[in-house]
C-alpha cells in the first residue's frame, strides 16, 4: 500500500495524529529493565504493547542503537517485529550522501528492517534521495525546518527572495512529489501554516511537543490538513523513571499517551 494512502487510512481508522518516538536510551530507563537480557528491547516492548492502539506511528531514533551496538540493532529489531503493518513505522536516521552510500542505507532500513519512511537530510540534493523513494510504497521525510535552537542558522538562510528552507521544499517535491514529505518544527508556527495551505497533500512529521514545550494548539490550529504526524518522544517514554515494575510502567506509559493522543484531537476540534 502506497505510504500516503496508508496513512491517511489509519488516521481514518483511529482518529489518532500520535507518533511515539523510541528515543531508548538504557541510562534513563527504569532500574527495573536491568534484569532483562536486552532492556531496551523490553523497554520497547512494554512501551508498544501498551500504546499499540492510541498511535498512528513510532518513530526510532537510530542513533540511540547504533550506539548500542549488536545489542541495540537486536533491540530495533525485536522492536520492529511487534509493530503491525498497518502503522507507520519511521526510522529517524538523518542520512543523505551520495547515490551509492544512499542506495545502501535504502537497503539496511528498506529492504532488510523494514521500515516504511526515513528522515533524511536534503543538503547533497536528488541523488541523496532517489535510492529512497524508487521503492515502492516507502517514504521520505525530509528535513525542512527542525525544532533545535540553532537551526534558524542555516534554514532561514535568504536564496534570492526566498528563505532555504522554502527552496528545498519546492525542489525536493519536483523529484517525486508522492513520496516525499516534510519535518517541520513545532516552533515554526507560522511557516507550518504556510506549509501545510501550499501543500495540502503532502504529510508533515512535526517534533517539539512534549518535552520541548513548543505550544500544541498553535501547532495544530496552523496546520489546514490532515496528513501530519506528531510525534512526542520524550514526555511519554520516560514519564515515570523509577517505575517499580512492568504494572506500574505500562499504567503511566498508556496514560500519558491517551492524554497526548486527546490533547491532540481537542486541539484540531478548536482550530
Amino acid at each position: 500500500m502506497h505510504f500516503t494512502k496508508k496513512l491517511k487510512q489509519i488516521l481514518r481508522e483511529r482518529n489518532t495524529h500520535l507518533c511515539i518516538g523510541l528515543d531508548s536510551d538504557i541510562k534513563k530507563i527504569p532500574p527495573f529493565f536491568q534484569s532483562f537480557s536486552n532492556p531496551v528491547s523490553e523497554f520497547n516492548k512494554l512501551i508498544i504493547e501498551s500504546t499499540l492502539d492510541l498511535v498512528c506511528a513510532y518513530k526510532l531514533n537510530i542513533a540511540f542503537y547504533e550506539k548500542m551496538g549488536e545489542t541495540g540493532w537486536t533491540a530495533l529489531k525485536e522492536s520492529l517485529k511487534l509493530i503491525p503493518e498497518n502503522v507507520i513505522t519511521i526510522a529517524d536516521a538523518k542520512r543523505g550522501d551520495i547515490e551509492n552510500t544512499t542506495e545502501l542505507y535504502a537497503q539496511a532500513f528498506f529492504d532488510e528492517l523494514g521500515f516504511d519512511s526515513i528522515t533524511v537530510q536534503p543538503y547533497m540534493g536528488a541523488d541523496s534521495v532517489w535510492p529512497f523513494i524508487k521503492r515502492k510504497n516507502k517514504f521520505v521525510f525530509l528535513l525542512a525546518l527542525t525544532s533545535n535552537y540553532s537551526a534558524k542558522e542555516i534554514q532561514f538562510l535568504k536564496i534570492g527572495k526566498k528563505y532555504l528552507y522554502e527552496v528545498i521544499i519546492e525542489k525536493a517535491l519536483t523529484w517525486n512529489a508522492h513520496k516525499i514529505g516534510f519535518v517541520v518544527g513545532a516552533n515554526h508556527t507560522r511557516e507550518l501554516k504556510d506549509i501545510a495551505s501550499k501543500y495540502p497533500e503532502t504529510p508533515l512529521l512535526i517534533p517539539g511537543i512534549g518535552a520541548q514545550k513548543n505550544s500544541l494548539g498553535k501547532t495544530v490550529s496552523s496546520i489546514s490538513h490532515n496528513l501530519y504526524i506528531i510525534n512526542q518522544s520524550r514526555s511519554i517514554i520516560y514519564s515515570l523513571p523509577k517505575a517499580k515494575d512492568a504494572d506500574e510502567f505500562t499504567k503511566t506509559i498508556r496514560e500519558n499517551a491517551i492524554n497526548a493522543r486527546d490533547d491532540i484531537n481537542r486541539a484540531a476540534m478548536k482550530g
